[in-house]
């Protein structure tokens, strides 16, 4: 830190400091350097307050330009400063407003909403502030005879007032009120109910932009901050509008063009506005807020700083390009205060004379206005090049004329390329609701040469065309689909392999679009996350936030997520097996975060039973951990505690009421389509007495029935249960029920007879579907699960709730032949592949077989066909040995 140049400098280079340095010269007695706003403050109470905040307002701009000429101030100490004391004066502006009107009423019921740069704490040496005034009718104090809205116009004024008038001790904050809603018909202070309401249905996508750096500033900040939790849908949306992305890079497209106008970089350039200057890094940074922000709340980051960190951090952006943008940032917010240090003009351009450009480097500490343009220059062509990578695309429109056309398509690889015309035709003439506004049909042309490269990637084209023609003729609307689509090439190139292999997921598209958004995120194609941290993702977003809007939230997640699971295996990016597994995960933490919900809300109104809960146990695939798209849900309720209880809330009921009619209601919750979709389809049948039981059951009574009266399928079933919901102490308990029954405490049953008659009977009532039905059909899951759960009820061994850790331990006791771990986890990739690929068990179409082989390991589709044969004769041999056939044979 050289405090003594800068001393000199500001006084040689700066008519403005220097006169400051004059008038304010015991100022710089002490220490000052840890608090220049406090060591700025004016004592004199009796002074008025207009006159005290102009006074403390120059001494903080001469220390605060002291510091940062000195060095001993970096950019962030600098515009954070400056930021504080306008924070601190808006405040007392408005205190001192509401006080002079009604005396010694509390300042509540009228906040700032500071945007722009003060929102984010950047503000510039001589920067406006860009405030938006708004009032709450029941608590702004006002004087008797007069409205709130009149009440909160006379504060304003007066707040605006005290900030802006100029007298010889110069002025306070320039106040620009043009960012509130519909300024030029709409009062200068706003009802927080009618701003909300302008937002929610009216505003432009600047004014989301403009919200990324909104803060409550002054007054009633809890008010203010009140409004914002409010607008947060308003601004981070998860499911983006492209169109306001495209609509945001217009406008700096625009201002850029405005200000290139005849116009290289050089003396006069302007900082802020000229191409690669601060608000195209500001921009970029913004824009991508907009796109990822609404799921990833790290980059919710007003500054633009750290913005570009966060969004480096997540990688959305490369290391190199944030460097290069903030690098940049930083230099051209540094210049721009030398430049309005000279004379405090709110100016950016950097002098067109050659004396005044020298002068402004000599400020800086360089030698003349060449140095300075040689320090900014690769700066500024770096962040230009920065910017210019912003949704940049240089690709043809694709032709009208039908021969032409059909010409392009069948040079791209679409067989029948006439038919693909005639479908396009169809789009380009609104057949489908979805395409008949004037706005989609722009939004499709915009996107087509996108679309139709991507379409060609894939291994059938045409077919991909054909899903897509599928699809947009159930989207009631498409506009945001081709803006997605348009601006995220990769994310069409996957569409496009979605469309040719996937029908399951192209009709889960058809239903809701926006599943696609989801995929934008890279992590989308890797593994999901463990349970807790799925069901942290699956909480309620907001504090407070109804019962109605957890179920809607819930099945947005879910349906990400699983959506992007089923990509995972189209992309080849996960093993079916992991994909399963994820699957699992995803089912789990639902049921965790709607119970816990529905716990909650069902005790609002019946309170709970003392010294008793809940207990859910997962069967069947659930149980074992591995599910596929389609998989339902097996499930058993039971309860702790004594059956003869009763709740405690305003509406009691008897345990056993309270607890089938909470069941019930849980089933509903994990059931139920609404708004955002369906969930889950859920199977009670494995509960004790099945379908004639009651639909829940205590814990003394499941144990009762496991050990005196279930049947041998009922023990088998019994091998995959496992708690997925309930205290750590209640899933021990269950948990050791359990055990106990499988290892011997439960009737002596002909356990391979039983067993036997009851996979004839499946096969009689459920054939296999298909010649590629690895689950019903001979050699196929359910005998392999038949196998190793009749060998571990016999043998009581071997129990594992997950199949292939209990039959890697029967193969290891010799109570199953090697091979059948290998063959489960063929046939389970198999199942979960072709959930996807070729749901009813058919043959998969020829483009799609080599997608299925490379899922399944294989090196080609007949590897895959008899590595598929080999798999179930080896666990029909198993099975038969197991039961008895081969000797019977």
């Amino acid at each position: 830190m050289d405090l003594n140049s800068a001393i000199r400098r500001a006084g040689a280079h700066s008519p403005f400091l220097a006169r400051l340095l004059e008038q304010e010269a015991a100022l710089l007695d002490g220490a000052w350097l840890d608090d220049p706003i406090a060591h700025a403050r004016v004592d004199d109470v009796e002074m008025p307050v207009a006159r005290r905040l102009r006074i403390e307002r120059r001494r903080v701009a001469l220390l605060v330009a002291l510091g940062d000429l000195s060095g001993a101030f970096d950019l962030r100490r600098v515009t954070g400063l400056l930021s504080a004391f306008a924070d601190q004066a808006l405040d007392t502006a408005i205190r001192t407003a509401i006080e002079e009107r009604t005396p010694g009423a509390p300042v509540l019921g009228f906040t700032a909403i500071a945007l722009g740069k003060q929102g984010s704490r950047e503000l510039n040496y001589s920067s406006d502030i860009d405030p938006i005034l708004l009032f709450d009718r029941a608590t702004l104090p006002h004087r008797a005879g007069e409205t709130p809205d009149e009440a909160a116009i006379k504060i304003a004024r007066r707040a605006t007032e005290l900030l802006q008038a100029r007298d010889g001790d110069g002025y306070v904050l320039r106040v620009d009120l043009r960012l509130r809603p519909a300024p030029e018909a709409s009062p200068i202070a706003l009802p927080v109910g009618a701003a909300i309401s302008y937002y929610e249905s009216q505003a432009l996508p600047w004014e989301r932009a403009a919200f990324i750096r909104a803060r409550a500033a002054a007054g009633d900040v809890s008010l203010g901050r009140r409004f914002l939790v409010a607008l947060r849908p308003f601004v981070w949306r998860r499911a983006l509008d492209y169109g306001a992305v495209a609509e945001i890079r217009q406008i700096t497209g625009r201002i850029r063009d405005h200000y290139a106008q005849g116009q290289a970089f050089g003396p006069g350039f302007d900082l802020k506005r000229g191409r690669g200057g601060i608000r195209e890094v500001e921009f970029f940074a913004q824009v991508h807020q907009l796109i990822h922000g609404g799921r990833d709340r790290s980059l919710r980051a007003p500054a633009t700083l750290d913005a570009l960190a966060a969004l480096a951090d997540a990688g959305w952006i490369t290391p190199e390009q944030a460097s290069t943008l903030a690098q940049g940032y930083t230099l051209f917010r540094t210049i721009e205060h030398r430049l309005q240090m000279v004379d405090d003009r709110q100016t950016h351009s950097l002098p067109e004379g050659r004396e005044a450009l020298d002068n402004v480097a000599r400020l800086h500490g360089l030698d003349d206005g060449a140095a300075l343009l040689d320090l900014l220059r690769p700066h500024v062509d770096a962040v230009a090049a920065v910017y210019d990578t912003l949704g940049a695309t240089d690709r043809p429109a694709v032709p009208a004329d039908a021969q032409l056309l059909e010409e392009r398509l069948r040079e791209l690889g679409f067989d029948p390329a006439d038919q693909a015309t005639r479908r396009i035709a169809d789009w380009r003439s609104g057949r489908y609701p979805a395409l008949r506004s004037p706005a989609a049909r722009t939004a499709l042309e915009a996107a087509l040469p996108g679309m139709l490269a991507s379409l060609a990637t894939a291994s059938d084209p045409y077919q991909a065309l054909i899903r897509l023609d599928g699809m947009l003729g159930r989207l009631p609307s498409a506009i945001n689909l081709f803006r997605l689509l348009e601006a995220q090439p990769a994310l069409a190139r996957l569409l496009s392999a979605i469309l040719c292999h996937a029908p399951t997921l192209a009709e889960a598209l058809s239903r809701r679009a926006t599943l696609l958004d989801g995929l934008m995120d890279a992590s989308a194609l890797e593994p999901v996350g463990e349970v807790a941290e799925l069901a942290a993702e699956m909480a309620p977003r907001e504090k407070g936030a109804s019962y109605e809007a957890v179920l809607d939230h819930v099945r947005a997640v879910v349906g990400e997520k699983r959506f992007a699971l089923g990509a995972q295996i189209i992309a080849a990016t996960s093993d079916p097996l992991t994909v399963a597994a994820g699957y699992a995960r995803v089912a789990e933490a639902a049921i965790d975060t709607l119970v816990t919900a529905t716990v909650a809300e069902f005790a609002a109104q019946h309170g709970h039973v003392p010294d008793s809960e809940l207990v859910i146990v997962a069967l069947g695939r659930l149980g074992g951990g591995l599910l596929t798209h389609a998989s339902d849900l097996d499930l058993v309720y039971l309860f702790t505690g004594d059956y003869r209880a009763e709740s405690d809330g305003p509406k009691p009921l008897g345990a056993v009421l309270y607890y089938n009619r909470l069941a019930q209601r849980v089933s509903a919750a994990l059931s139920v389509p609404t708004a955002s979709g369906p969930l889950y389809e859920i199977d009670t049948r494995l509960r004790p007495s099945g379908a004639q039981g009651p639909l829940v059951v205590s814990l003394e009574g499941f144990a009762r029935y496991q050990r005196e009266s279930a049947w041998t399928w009922e023990h088998m079933a019994l091998t995959r249960a496992r708690p997925v919901f309930g205290s750590e102490a209640a899933r021990a308990q269950v948990a050791g029920i359990i055990r106990g029954v499988l290892e011997g405490d439960r009737p002596e049953r002909d356990i391979v007879t039983e067993a036997r008659e009851m996979r004839a009977e499946i096969a009689l009532h459920k054939p296999g579907g298909g010649p590629l039905d690895v689950k019903l059909a001979p050699g196929g899951l359910v005998d392999l699960e038949f196998a190793v759960h009749a060998q571990q009820l016999v043998h009581r061994t071997g129990f594992s709730p997950n199949l292939p850790t209990a039959t890697a331990a029967l193969e290891a006791e010799g109570l199953l032949p090697q091979g059948m771990v290998e063959a489960h986890a063929l046939l389970t990739r198999a199942l979960v592949t072709m959930r996807l690929v070729a749901p009813d068990a058919q043959l998969p179409p020829p483009a799609s077989r080599a997608l299925v082989a490379q899922a399944l390991g294989q090196a080609d589709w007949d590897s895959a066909v008899a590595s598929l044969d080999a798999a179930r004769q080896r666990v029909a041999a198993a099975w038969a040995k197991v039961s008895g056939a081969e000797d019977r044979a």
